[in-house]
C-alpha cells in the first residue's frame, strides 16, 4: 500500500485555546496514529515573524505550542516534529522557488491583495506597511510542503489558495528542471470542529473570545461562567442550535453523553447548570493534559531535545532531496561535471500552461494558455480542485475537452488538439 504523507503547520504566534484543541491538535494527532500514513508536524516560527515583531512572544509561543502537542499525546517516534528554523534546508529552497515563482501569481494572493484594497480604500500607497514577509508567504509555505512531498495539507477553506500555489510553483518547476516535485493536494474535512468564543462567534484570539487551553481550573470555571446566553428561565425548554454552551459541550462529550445534553436542553435545564457540566466535562479532558503540560513547560532543555531528534530526523530527508534540487538548477561541483553537462543542448519549446484557480462563487476552474498567452480553453465550475486536477490529466492523455470547457475565442478544434498534443509528445 502506497504511503501518504500529511504536512501541517502551526505559527508560533499565540496561546493555544480550546478551539486550537478540537479543531486541529486532537483530530491531527487521532490521524497521526492510522496505518499507510506519514505525519510531519513543524512549528512554524519564520512564519511568525510576519505577525508579530516581539522576539519574547515568538520564543514563548514556540515553548507554549511544542508543549501543548506533546501533552495531548503527539508521538514524536511515529511522526515528524520539528521547528522550522531547525531545517536551513527550507529558507534554501525558497529562494530557488522564488527565483522560479512568477510575481504575478503572488499579487494574487488574498492577504496581499486585502492590504492593497485596504490601503487603497484609505488613499494610502498601494503598498504601504506591507512588508516582503507577507508578500511571500505563499513561497516559504510552498517550500515547507514540497520539500517533504506532503500528499495532502490540513486547511482551513481560507487556505486553499495557498496549496493551489504551491502546485503552481511546483508544476512550474518541474516543467522547466524535470520532475522533482509532488503536487499536494488541500484536505478539507467539514466535520472538524470550529468551536464557539465566550460571545458565541468563532474563537479567535482576534475576538478577545478565547478560553486558554491549559487554564487553571478555577480561570476555566469563570470563563465558562462568563459564555453569553439568551434569559430563558430554569423550566423553559431551550435551542441546542447555535447554542455556544451545547456545542462546545459537544466537542468534547461522546455522542451519548451529547444527546442526554439535548434533551436536558429541551427540559428546560438552567443555563448554571449547564455551565457547571460543561465545566466537569471539559475539566475531566483537559485536567490529565494539563498536569504533563505543566510538567513540560518546567522543562525547557526536554522539549528542546525533542526538537532537535526531530530536526535530525527531518534533514535526513531534506538535505539529500534539497541536494537533487540543487543539481537540478545547476549548482554544481566544477570538478564533477560530465562531458554530456557540457554540450550545448537546443531551448526546449515553450509548452501551453494550464493554469487552476479559484473564483468568488468558491467554484474551481482551469484553463489552458498558449505559449504566446492566449486563450484556448475554458473549463466550467468544479467542485473541488481534485476533480479539475483530474479532467486536466485526462486531457493530456488525450481526452475530449468538449463536455467539461469551451474554446476560446477565434481557437479551432485543430489548434486545441496540436496544444494538447504537445503534452502528450512530452
Amino acid at each position: 500500500m502506497a504511503v501518504k504523507r500529511i504536512l501541517t503547520g502551526i505559527t508560533t504566534s499565540g496561546t493555544p485555546h480550546l478551539g486550537n484543541y478540537a479543531g486541529a491538535i486532537r483530530p491531527a494527532i487521532e490521524a497521526s496514529r492510522q496505518p499507510g500514513s506519514e505525519s510531519f508536524y513543524f512549528l512554524a516560527d519564520y512564519h511568525s515573524l510576519i505577525k508579530t515583531s516581539d522576539p519574547e512572544r515568538v520564543q514563548r509561543s514556540t515553548l507554549e505550542i511544542a508543549a501543548t502537542w506533546l501533552a495531548a499525546g503527539l508521538d514524536t517516534e511515529r511522526v515528524w516534529f520539528y521547528r522550522q528554523s531547525d531545517i536551513p534546508e527550507i529558507p534554501e529552497l525558497t529562494w530557488l522557488l522564488t527565483c522560479n515563482a512568477g510575481k504575478g501569481l503572488l499579487n494574487r494572493a488574498h492577504a496581499y491583495k486585502a492590504a492593497v484594497d485596504k490601503n487603497m480604500a484609505e488613499g494610502e500607497d498601494p503598498d504601504a506597511g506591507v512588508n516582503m514577509g507577507l508578500f511571500m508567504y505563499p513561497v516559504l509555505m510552498a517550500a515547507d510542503i514540497l520539500m517533504f512531498k506532503a500528499h495532502s495539507v490540513p486547511v482551513g477553506r481560507d487556505q486553499i489558495q495557498h496549496i493551489e500555489m504551491a502546485r503552481d510553483i511546483a508544476a512550474r518547476f518541474n516543467h522547466q528542471y524535470g520532475e522533482h516535485f509532488t503536487l499536494p493536494e488541500a484536505a478539507i474535512d467539514e466535520s472538524v470542529a470550529t468551536l464557539p468564543g465566550l460571545d458565541g462567534r468563532k474563537m479567535s484570539k482576534s475576538y478577545d473570545n478565547t478560553i486558554p487551553l491549559f487554564a487553571s481550573s478555577a480561570v476555566m470555571k469563570k470563563a465558562i461562567a462568563s459564555i453569553v446566553t439568551d434569559s430563558r428561565a430554569p423550566g423553559a425548554p431551550k435551542e441546542t442550535e447555535g447554542s455556544a454552551l451545547f456545542q462546545l459541550y459537544q466537542a468534547f462529550s461522546t455522542p451519548a453523553e451529547a444527546a442526554a445534553m439535548r434533551d436536558a436542553f429541551a427540559a428546560g435545564i438552567a443555563w448554571g447548570e449547564a455551565k457547571q457540566a460543561l465545566f466537569e466535562r471539559i475539566e475531566a479532558a483537559v485536567a490529565p493534559m494539563r498536569e504533563r503540560y505543566e510538567t513540560l513547560i518546567a522543562q525547557p532543555a526536554l522539549i528542546e531535545e525533542k526538537l532537535h531528534e526531530g530536526a535530525a530526523k527531518a534533514r535526513a530527508i531534506a538535505t539529500p532531496f534539497l541536494a537533487e534540487i540543487r543539481h537540478a538548477v545547476g549548482l554544481r561541483r566544477l570538478d564533477v561535471v560530465s562531458t554530456a553537462a557540457t554540450t550545448a543542448r537546443p531551448k526546449a519549446q515553450a509548452l501551453p500552461q494550464f493554469k487552476q484557480y479559484r473564483e468568488a462563487d468558491g467554484k474551481f476552474y482551469f484553463k489552458l494558455m498558449s505559449a504566446d498567452g492566449r486563450l484556448l480553453l475554458q473549463s466550467r465550475a468544479f467542485e473541488s480542485p481534485r476533480e479539475a486536477g483530474q479532467c486536466i490529466a485526462g486531457l493530456k492523455q488525450g481526452g475530449d475537452a468538449s463536455e467539461v470547457a469551451a474554446l476560446g475565442e477565434g481557437v479551432s478544434a485543430e489548434e486545441l488538439g496540436q496544444a494538447l498534443a504537445a503534452f502528450a509528445a512530452e
